[in-house]
């Protein structure tokens, strides 16, 4: 006791605490207790955590909440809502509004909180002796109020202060758009869905304050939606809550249906201010009893030798996708090996992606403790592989290299950050892809000009000139005007029908236009300038930037 005293005294003083109250704080030892309302877990490492029983009568405090989250006597939880899934675990599917909530202890090493909520179960865990809450939510079908599968941590931006700068809304004036993108003063734009960050890209999220750290340390994501590209909002600051939002599935920007049938797990971690270990050791999940969990020696593995025909100045992904689950893989920069663990059973899909476009695809079947080996895989549908007589970026599923194209994904398009999005003719030969805007909206920048000569040898050919898109809103695509020809006005893609260029996301369903141009269109003298004029069409969509808009992987005329 006398060494548990002398750390509790030290965190105290670190965090401001008088000494008077140090009797009231001294560490119990790990255990689960209950009252009428809460169960009471304390994880013998400091963290205490309340999860209410019954419906507290408001609407932002329902049975299955955290009510209360205490690292060494310090309440961090907001005491007016509740951290949950979406807005509540009573609000999840329609004319289901009953929730049960149950505990229990097991091995004496571990404890269990149980939320029961229509067809949707979570689990709050805790592990002696350490600072961590270990979440799993399981759904056999889709919540369809309010949102999908979302967790939210709603601690106390006071006491941790210090989140992304990006989605920190303290300070804003004015909303830019809807009610969740906001402006400074000066102009600068804040959102929660700014806080966002390629799916394989991120281990944790957090914040943190005077030597403490919160934070989320995500799983696997098997049981996601999207694949390892998918952007989200991932954090929120305001005047009262920091926010850690981990999200399963999330209906902005989707791409494909979503998955079901999954334990998804992530887990809490306090620090005393550092980053946390990633690496959450879950194998004691086995002795749980979780719905859904399936233990590694159920699973399999995929691997491959190599792959031939990559690009050296790029990063390759691999990933894997069926109805019901998904994961990914990074390759060897020098060979292309890659290697899967831990994947469900099943056949999947597994598609090579040169940065974030897919250049080749295949199936590939996984059984339960055996490992699938594939021998050297050599792409073939790499679109940069084609003869042009010139390009406007190049093919890798992200408009990241034209102008404005470091922003896109931390501020709003209006941004005062922004450069005016318009930048003038693109003149190929003089100008370089920084000078092409990534984005083009039907009301912003509409019917940009491209210039460019011809050979004497090249005016003689017809010619074809693709236009690549990582995404398209409200139906918006591109037509063509070559000197006094004009193209045929293609059919809208598939495309997710949420915001996307707003919200910090260039990441949709790539597709590709191509257009035949004969031989008549061109300047009959190879001194002239041929122009170019690209349009943004569609029938539908809105004003501004959410009127139609398109954003650019590349512009090429094929020789």
């Amino acid at each position: 006791m006398k060494n548990v005293m002398k750390t509790v005294m030290k965190r105290a003083r670190v965090l401001g605490i008088t000494v008077a109250f140090l009797p009231t704080l001294a560490l119990a030892d790990f255990g689960l207790s209950s009252s009428t309302d809460f169960y009471t877990v304390d994880t013998g490492a400091g963290l205490t955590f309340k999860v209410r029983r019954t419906d507290n009568g408001v609407s932002t405090q329902s049975a299955g909440d955290i009510a209360s989250l205490k690292y060494y006597g310090v309440e961090y939880q907001n005491q007016s809502r509740g951290s949950q899934v979406n807005s509540g675990f009573d609000w999840l599917y329609s004319n289901t509004s009953s929730v049960s909530v149950n505990a229990t202890t097991v091995n004496n090493q571990f404890i269990k909180v149980t939320v029961n909520a229509g067809n949707l179960t979570h689990y709050y865990m805790a592990r002696r002796g350490y600072p961590h809450i270990y979440m799993g939510t399981y759904f056999t079908t889709e919540p369809n109020v309010h949102g999908h599968v979302r967790y939210i941590l709603r601690l106390s931006s006071s006491l941790l202060p210090n989140g992304p700068e990006h989605s920190d809304l303290r300070g804003t004036v004015s909303t830019v758009e809807a009610s969740d993108i906001f402006a400074m003063g000066n102009g600068e734009t804040r959102s929660k869905h700014y806080s966002n960050m390629r799916l394989k890209d991120w281990q944790y999220i957090g914040a943190t304050g005077g030597n403490v750290g919160m934070w989320v340390v995500r799983g696997n994501q098997e049981g996601g939606s999207g694949g390892p590209f998918y952007r989200s909002l991932l954090n929120q600051t305001t005047d009262n809550d920091q926010e850690l939002t981990y999200i399963v599935n999330y209906a902005e920007a989707q791409t494909e249906a979503f998955r079901t049938g999954i334990l998804n797990n992530y887990t809490f971690v306090v620090t005393n201010g550092s980053q946390p270990n990633a690496n959450i050791d879950t194998s004691w999940f086995s002795q749980m009893g979780l719905n859904g969990y399936v233990p590694s020696y159920s699973r399999g593995v995929v691997a491959a030798v190599g792959i031939n025909g990559r690009d050296s100045r790029y990063d390759y992904t691999v990933g894997f996708a069926n109805s019901r689950a998904q994961y990914w893989a990074d390759t060897n920069e020098s060979t292309g090996f890659f290697k899967s663990a831990d994947m469900l059973p099943g056949t999947y899909t597994m598609t090579i992606y040169k940065n974030e476009l897919a250049v080749y695809s295949q199936n590939v079947n996984v059984s339960a403790g055996e490992s699938t080996l594939l021998h050297t895989i050599n792409i073939t549908d790499d679109p940069s592989y084609a003869s042009a007589i010139w390009r406007i970026g190049d093919w890798d599923g992200s408009p990241q290299e034209f102008y404005n194209g470091d922003k896109l994904t931390i501020m709003h398009p209006s941004d005062t950050r922004i450069y005016n999005w318009d930048p003038g003719n693109f003149i190929v030969g003089t100008h370089d892809d920084s000078h092409f805007p990534a984005y083009f909206w039907k009301d912003v920048n509409n019917n940009h000009i491209i210039y460019f000569k011809l050979s004497p040898e090249e005016l003689s050919r017809a010619h074809t000139i693709r236009v690549g898109l990582t995404c398209a809103f409200s139906g918006g695509r591109p037509r063509l005007y070559v000197n006094d020809w004009t193209s045929p006005v293609m059919s809208p893609s598939d495309q997710p029908k949420t915001r996307t260029l707003t919200v910090g996301t260039y990441r949709c369903n790539n597709v590709t236009y191509s257009y035949d141009v004969p031989a008549s269109a061109w300047q009959q003298s190879s001194g002239n300038w041929n122009r170019l004029v690209m349009e943004v069409i569609s029938g539908s969509g809105g004003s501004g930037y959410l009127s139609p808009a398109i954003s650019v992987d590349t512009v090429e005329l094929l020789d």
